[in-house]
């Protein structure tokens, strides 16, 4: 039986602060860490600021922060603050609960909340939201008593926890993975930082068996640009910087895509693609998900040689750290606030190549070494799946939690 609990809106359980718009006359070399929408994600590049901060701007690790302009699935929603103590940015709310208000399950509220925040939102981008702050408090939510709360958040943080664990198993692995691809393909000498275009032109950085060659990659592969049809329907892919080509539709979780789809590029099975604008991340990717899919038209689409290259030594070589950094030395001016490369100028990077033999053999040593890694991934995706499931029944009061009497 579904229990009755209090109907509240979320601007009655708890308080939004606002963070300050810290300029960049106000970034420093040293101080208290300004707390940006990046950051939120994990990165620990700050700008610092040393003056004398409101009390208002603290964060404290712990704390329950809002971003509420972000990207939808990334970066906008509930986060709680893993530390360093930091200064607030703007565009990030500092939430507070109120009385009778359990934290985690305030901020697992705010997870189910920001699914139809983003869902109603307006932004600058069908990928990019920007929300007032009503348009938060607003959001009405079932409010069980404290002890219940508890007894929530208590089941579904030992989801988090397993998950947290798994994601670092599989950080650690993912970091085994790639040494061992770098010592297969560059040896074991360490990475170097390429600072300039010339420096990947001239190749200064690769030192390779004698029986391998150098060549452009435009030398080796042909970019492919075909547009996709008016009537023809073909499933959306999108790349990531990690695992390379996913499904849009099922890793964003909701369409990020454009309605219209006849400018799209196909994209075939055993073709790599990148986003022009997103590549300095390593954003690129082989597709082998599916006989033909499409991309974005900002997509670069190319085809390597299969006499020449096996596609998946290819796609092991352009996922390194090494070529991440290539990359990011090679693009030209700012798209978006991120580089850009084109075909132009991506068909003459430099691509090591043995003999077809041994770039299978080296294919076939990483696959195995992956499959370990794939496991741990499809095991972190069914405990999402079940917490998302647990999230939904139980935050909206469907299923009752048992609270033992003290």
């Amino acid at each position: 039986m579904r229990r009755a609990n209090q109907r509240s809106s979320i601007g009655e359980l708890c308080d939004f602060v606002n963070g300050n718009g810290f300029r960049p006359p106000d970034w420093k070399q040293s101080g208290l860490p300004i707390i940006r929408i990046q950051n939120l994600n994990g990165s620990t590049s700050f700008n610092y600021f040393d003056g004398e901060p409101k009390q208002k701007w603290i964060v404290e690790p712990g704390d329950l922060l809002f971003a509420w302009a972000g990207v939808k699935g990334v970066s906008f929603g509930p986060t709680i603050w893993p530390g360093p103590r930091g200064v607030l940015n703007q565009h990030i709310f500092r939430v507070v609960p109120k009385k009778g208000v359990d934290k985690y399950w305030l901020y697992l509220a705010l997870q189910v909340a920001t699914v139809r925040i983003e869902a109603n939102a307006h932004g600058f981008k069908s990928s990019l939201v920007h929300v007032q702050k009503d348009d938060i408090t607003e959001q009405a939510i079932d409010l069980p008593p404290l002890p219940e709360q508890r007894k929530i958040a208590e089941i579904l943080r030992t989801w988090d926890e397993a998950i947290e664990k798994l994601d670092a198993l599989r950080a650690a692995k993912l970091r085994r993975h790639r040494a061992l691809t770098h010592s297969l393909v560059f040896g074991t000498r360490q990475l170097d930082r390429f600072r300039t275009t010339d420096e990947v032109a001239t190749h200064r950085w690769f030192t390779l068996p004698a029986t391998w060659s150098i060549k452009p990659i435009g030398k080796l592969a042909r970019e492919i640009s075909e547009r996709n049809g008016d009537a023809e329907q073909h499933e959306v892919l999108s790349c990531s910087k990690y695992d390379g080509f996913v499904r849009s539709l099922e890793y964003f979780k909701k369409q990020v895509f454009s309605a219209d789809l006849s400018g799209y590029k196909k994209i075939w099975r055993g073709d790599f693609g990148f986003p022009s604008n997103h590549v300095e991340e390593g954003s690129i990717g082989l597709q082998n998900l599916m006989e033909v899919g499409v991309v974005s038209p900002i997509y670069t689409v190319f085809r390597f040689a299969p006499e020449k290259v096996d596609a998946d030594y290819a796609f092991a070589v352009l996922k390194t750290g090494l070529y991440r950094h290539i990359f990011e030395v090679s693009t030209s001016a700012s798209v978006d606030r991120r580089g850009s490369l084109r075909w132009t100028e991506f068909s003459k990077l430099p691509f090591p190549v043995p003999s077809l033999a041994e770039q299978k053999a080296i294919a076939e040593v990483l696959r195995t070494a992956k499959v370990d890694l794939d496991a741990l991934s499809a095991e972190i995706e069914a405990l999402s799946r079940q917490k998302r499931g647990l999230m939904q029944k139980l935050l909206t009061g469907e299923w009752h939690v048992k609270v033992e009497a003290h």
